[in-house]
């Protein structure tokens, strides 16, 4: 069963991986980039109806799905926010889009944020699920977030005791449990959860997400801190949109983090949890449809 119903599947190589892509539709670009731990799968409930009124291009992200998984560098530079943004910078300038709308769920929107403020140039609207940006959430930890959100305290540790610890249990130490006493996968069409299965049986998947992690927790906040510090705040149209059943939007004002780091942020909660494309798509599908419309790439962002 093809959950991507019309979908070309490709492969590009970026100065820093092999990014593979699923692509379809016609007009304005959107990239839509994927959190953990899953892969482009997770928009299959929302992409293939997006693809009716827009270029919709679905990618892994580097170390993630079909992506090649790189060993991390010392410094983690190469799971950096700014080298994944990279990589999708080249990807959309080879399928032609120098210019595109970019949503992004969990870590894809961390890499949404990253791209939108390297590249301003690029992206024209963001809209971002289910966080608020990194140095606020790190900066905000206390007890309660550290019990929800353990998994980013366990991934940012030096390997490969992490990676240990996570063979044979990813997807299933995060999927459905984030912000819940009880695991609930209803939501997840088992295909899709097959398929995350399939991609995190690899070790070199393990190593690679718990990379990014630890990239989050040191480079990225440099990245981030010297953002704040030159009071460089992101110019285009953006979105937040985050589950009320959430840990996000329950711990942290989701809007006014992204108003703080944003010159023209709105946002409004959904009824759902953490895994927003998955477990509200239809509800997503409306409001992404709804502000790229308000701001088409014709007009001034």
């Amino acid at each position: 069963m093809s959950l991507f119903p019309g979908f070309e599947t490709g492969r590009f190589a970026s100065s820093g991986a092999q990014i593979h892509y699923r692509r379809a539709g016609a007009g304005e670009p959107v990239l839509l980039l994927h959190g953990y731990p899953q892969t482009h799968t997770c928009w299959h409930a929302v992409a293939p109806a997006l693809a009716h009124h827009f270029t919709v291009v679905c990618a892994d992200l580097r170390g993630y799905g079909d992506s090649s998984k790189p060993a991390g560098l010392t410094d983690h530079s190469n799971y950096s926010k700014r080298a994944m943004a990279q990589d999708m910078v080249e990807l959309m300038a080879s399928l032609g889009f120098e210019r595109f709308h970019l949503v992004g769920h969990d870590r894809g929107g961390r890499v949404g944020h990253r791209l939108a403020a390297d590249h301003p140039q690029r992206v024209h609207s963001l809209t971002v699920l289910d966080i608020s940006p990194t140095l606020r959430m790190f900066e905000r930890t206390d007890m309660e977030f550290a019990r929800a959100y353990y998994h980013w305290f366990l991934m940012l540790q030096p390997p490969p005791l992490p990676e240990q610890m996570l063979a044979g249990k990813v997807p299933f130490n995060v999927l459905g449990r984030i912000g819940r006493d009880e695991p609930d996968l209803s939501k997840f069409h088992e295909v899709a959860v097959r398929e995350y299965v399939r991609c995190y049986a690899d070790p070199a998947a393990i190593h690679a997400s718990c990379e990014d992690y630890r990239a989050a927790g040191t480079i990225d906040l440099e990245h981030d801190r010297a953002d704040r510090a030159a009071g460089r705040k992101l110019p285009m149209p953006m979105m937040a949109l985050w589950g009320a059943q959430g840990v996000v939007g329950n711990m942290f004002d989701c809007l006014a983090d992204w108003q703080d780091v944003a010159n023209n942020a709105i946002g409004r909660a959904l009824l759902c949890g953490h895994f927003v494309p998955e477990e509200a798509p239809q509800e997503t599908l409306a409001e992404i449809e709804r502000f790229l419309q308000a701001h088409p790439m014709g007009s001034a962002a």
